[in-house]
């Protein structure tokens, strides 16, 4: 019997139609169009405007866009993750209301967080669950408001986040390709460098909390900066090597879209040309969750059965990680 391995065999994705460019960004805090392109890379973002819709809006339209796409009945699905830092609510999974919405009544569904790098990790997860042979049908989702945790007086955060889902099929395969190897990290002194202070069971909601802001994303923007820069590529070059790869056997290389400089960084390391790194980050800006996903959704006809691709991210906690996986498909 030929090994199980995980392959990812469609791809959804779903942004809101609502454009935030730094134009407007211009007129809400004190930067400018050149400023916020030159240092993050980032010409727009997508805003759900939508009263009373959160992450779960976004996630059930990536994963109907995958559906419909692939012709797929959701029955099928065995398991539906939705990787999010931003659940429609505390204690109700998101992911069980995304799979009931979507028809999948055969699933079992949850939520996955780790920041950035959540679909990252998810992505190991659903394999893992696909190579025990235990379940054919993972739907992973990646799917983020971030627009409701952003403070859009705060020129340090609000330039680099916007809203958006990915959604990604993974099924069994017997042909070598799909999951071939990840190597994941965390460090928890992190922490204290890209948070929300309150909500938790920490410092629970009050007066004080909202009147101080301390329900918005602060980051310590230097030092998450510095870290992730050394952290992604290390774990890039890290993969490169246990797996024998030289550049010119990467195929793409699948970032998160945090700022480019950090991109271009891991991709000066892995010594990749930058026609072999996929990049959005323009269009959408920082979708946390979202990037990775939205990635392989928007560049789907440029990637051929058998490419080698090599995913990175970086988040906060912190957590980062790469993910070697050879793609299954031509669309």
């Amino acid at each position: 019997m030929s090994k199980i391995s995980a392959a990812i065999t469609a791809v959804g994705a779903y942004v809101p139609d609502y454009v935030l460019s730094n134009k407007v960004l211009e007129t809400l805090v004190d930067t400018n169009d050149e400023w916020i392109t030159s240092r993050t890379g980032i010409k727009e973002r997508r805003i759900l405007k939508e009263e009373g819709q959160g992450t779960s809006f976004l996630a059930i339209n990536a994963a109907k866009d995958l559906l419909k796409k692939q012709n797929l009945d959701p029955k099928e699905i065995d398991l539906v993750i939705v990787a999010t830092a931003t659940p429609d609510m505390p204690v109700a999974s998101t992911a069980v209301y995304t799979a009931t919405q979507i028809g999948a009544t055969n699933a079992f569904a949850y939520d996955l967080q780790a920041a950035c790098s959540s679909f990252l990790y998810g992505l190991s997860t659903a394999t893992s669950y696909i190579e025990s042979g235990r379940y054919k049908k993972v739907l992973l989702i990646g799917a983020d408001k971030m627009s409701s945790i952003i403070d859009y007086t705060d020129r340090a955060t609000c330039i680099i986040f916007g809203d958006g889902a990915g959604a990604v099929l993974l099924e069994p395969n017997t042909e070598g390709l799909g999951f071939q190897d990840e190597y994941l990290r965390s460090d928890g002194t992190g922490r204290e460098f890209l948070k929300i202070e309150a909500g938790g069971s920490i410092l629970p909601p009050s007066q004080e909390t909202l009147d101080n802001k301390q329900h918005f994303v602060h980051q310590d923007g230097r030092t998450v900066f510095k870290f992730a820069v050394s952290n992604m590529a290390d774990v890039c070059e890290k993969i490169m090597q246990r797996n024998n790869l030289s550049h010119d056997d990467v195929s793409w290389l699948v970032p998160h879209q945090a700022n480019m400089r950090i991109i271009d960084a891991t991709a000066n390391r892995m010594n990749l040309q930058d026609d072999k790194v996929l990049k959005n980050i323009h269009r959408y800006g920082n979708t946390t969750s979202a990037t990775l996903p939205l990635l392989l959704n928007d560049f789907e006809s440029k990637l051929k059965k058998g490419d080698n691709l090599v995913f990175a991210a970086f988040g906060g906690g912190f957590t980062w990680g790469s993910i070697y996986l050879k793609w299954a498909y031509n669309s």
